[in-house]
């Protein structure tokens, strides 16, 4: 294979690795420990038009408190609506011997358009923040 042939292999293979090939990630961070909450049950579910929640997909954090593909990139604006992220967070605290007043977290934000949404939490086992991160 030729030199120019190679490096338009590389080219089309960087291309490739940065296209999303999902719209929503999360991740947990236990501040009490100042370390990622690990294998933590997370489970995404959307809003149907009769108000109901239907759920789309269950995952557990990995060992840095991540979720990376919960919600696949679908056509332009095809993901749209109200979505709701259980956490599972009695089960890692008292796994960490500390009783919680928070038996889980649920998080509900909105998706609209095509970009990106990371939505961590920050926890301790008696309190908790969301934002929209990066």
């Amino acid at each position: 294979m030729g030199a120019a042939a190679m490096v338009a292999l590389l080219f089309v293979g960087r291309l490739v690795a940065r296209e999303p090939v999902c719209q929503l990630s999360t991740h947990m961070l236990d501040v009490a420990r100042g370390v990622p909450a690990e294998r933590v049950s997370v489970t995404l579910s959307k809003r149907t038009p009769g108000g109901d929640w239907q759920s789309l997909a269950e995952r557990r954090t990995d060992r840095n408190g991540r979720i990376a593909d919960l919600l696949p990139v679908g056509a332009p604006n095809a993901n749209d609506g109200v979505y709701k992220l259980h956490f599972e967070t009695e089960p890692y605290f008292a796994a960490q011997g500390q009783p919680s007043i928070y038996p889980f977290v649920e998080v509900i934000f909105r998706i609209e358009g095509d970009g990106h949404y990371h939505i961590p939490i920050t926890m301790s086992a008696n309190g908790y923040a969301t934002y929209r991160g990066n």
